[in-house]
């Protein structure tokens, strides 16, 4: 039984989160520097058989694309050649980064804490994941 993987994609920085056993719970997992991510990745899926992976696709409001989102497209197309057999899911994560920002102000967390960007991304990364577990029955019928 594999888990599933949240990414936080950015160009410096990725937030990884994964899912319990039971695939219930997202949990932050790590910020990986963006060109050591794969190899991360092929490393944890040699211990814990990943399943799928939920990535953050940037848009903006309007739905159109932002900057980062050729990068997330790219990144994206490099994960499915190194897991070609694992399934890879489009989450919209507008407002992931103020609402991990929020959380870390709701979970009393120091605000030395709360500038750190790898911070951030783990809790980003989080909280795309958990927007997959609450939507997979919509995405997998």
């Amino acid at each position: 039984m594999g888990r599933i993987i949240g990414i936080d994609y950015g160009t410096k920085r990725v937030g990884v989160a994964v899912t319990d056993q039971l695939k219930l719970i997202a949990t932050a997992l790590d910020t990986v520097h963006a060109k050591d991510v794969i190899k991360f990745l092929q490393d944890y899926d040699k211990d814990e058989d990943i399943e799928a992976f939920a990535i953050g696709m940037p848009k903006k409001l309007d739905n159109t694309e932002t900057n980062n989102t050729i990068n997330v497209v790219n990144f994206k197309k490099q994960l499915a050649k190194a897991f070609p057999d694992t399934k890879i899911y489009d989450i919209d994560e507008r407002f992931t980064s103020s609402i991990a920002q929020q959380t870390m102000i709701a979970g009393g967390m120091k605000k030395k804490d709360r500038r750190n960007k790898a911070n951030v991304d783990k809790i980003s990364a989080v909280l795309i994941l958990q927007t997959y577990l609450e939507m997979k029955d919509l995405l997998n019928p």
